[in-house]
């Protein structure tokens, strides 16, 4: 594993490599971005993993303050990878001075869930992945399912700017008692902790509730239930067809963003 702040030292390593795979995070790593990195180590040759919290994503500057960060940590974990690349730079290497987000029309899919409720928030995401797709030209780019509608906007990224690159979803790791691992865990308390392993068991509701419910039914019980016996703050939960973004196969997938406390957490599963 080898570190750099610029990206220009990267290309210069890369330039002769066959096949590269990039994973892009924001730090704060945990074996859910490990299994992603070693994903993407079977089919690549280098894999680059970037480690930068992208302030143009964020639309609550509480939130940017306070993300994880340490690179000090970061590094340790990566250290385990001979193939890899870490690519953590400051906000200079990625951004020119004054250098606006860029304004994307995706259409449908920013008009909900995540969208709808952090307004640019998926422009400062798309910014920032363009620009590391454009810098190191990968073969392969791998994201996380945690953030499926995430990775429904970057496959669409693509399409519009055309890339040639594979953009490759990677299932969701869980903890023990299901909770889907996200950096943003480690600011949940005890009780917290115990109500947030319940945000699986409702998802596990809706896709029993599926097969013999409507849609207003199941989001009805499942909204009544998470507030009653489970105490938590639901933001939003949908039923999707998927597939209507991805133009692909048929896809129904459950979503669910709530707040424990002061700590907001996403999830989905297909149905």
């Amino acid at each position: 594993m080898r570190a750099y702040s610029s990206y220009k030292d990267i290309v210069k390593l890369v330039k002769k490599v066959d096949s590269i795979g990039l994973v892009p995070t924001m730090g704060s790593l945990h074996d859910g971005h490990l299994s992603i990195i070693k994903k993407a180590l079977i089919k690549n040759d280098i894999v680059i993993v970037s480690i930068y919290v992208n302030p143009k994503q964020f639309n609550d500057s509480k939130d940017l303050k306070k993300y994880p960060r340490n690179l000090e940590h970061d590094l340790e974990k990566l250290k385990i990878f001979n193939k890899v690349i870490v690519y953590a730079p400051s906000d200079k290497d990625v951004y020119n001075e004054g250098e606006e987000v860029k304004k994307y029309n995706f259409g449908e899919i920013i008009k909900i869930m995540e969208g709808r409720l952090r307004p640019g928030h998926f422009d400062g995401v798309a910014t920032v992945v363009e620009k590391l797709l454009v810098m190191f030209k990968p073969n392969n780019a791998y994201f996380g399912e945690k953030d499926f509608q995430q990775l429904i906007l970057i496959k669409e990224l693509v399409k519009k700017i055309k890339l040639d690159v594979n953009i490759i979803g990677c299932e969701t790791i869980r903890e023990s008692d299901g909770l889907a691992m996200s950096s943003r865990n480690k600011f949940l308390n005890k009780s917290e902790r115990k109500c947030a392993g319940r945000i699986i068991e409702l998802l596990g509701k809706a896709k029993k509730m599926y097969k013999t419910s409507s849609l207003k039914a199941i989001k009805s019980d499942i909204l009544k239930q998470a507030y009653s016996i489970y105490n938590l703050t639901i933001e939003y939960f949908e039923i999707l067809d998927v597939s209507k973004f991805l133009k692909d196969k048929k896809e129904i997938r459950a979503f669910i963003a709530c707040r424990i406390g002061n700590t907001r957490l996403i999830d989905n599963i297909r149905v």
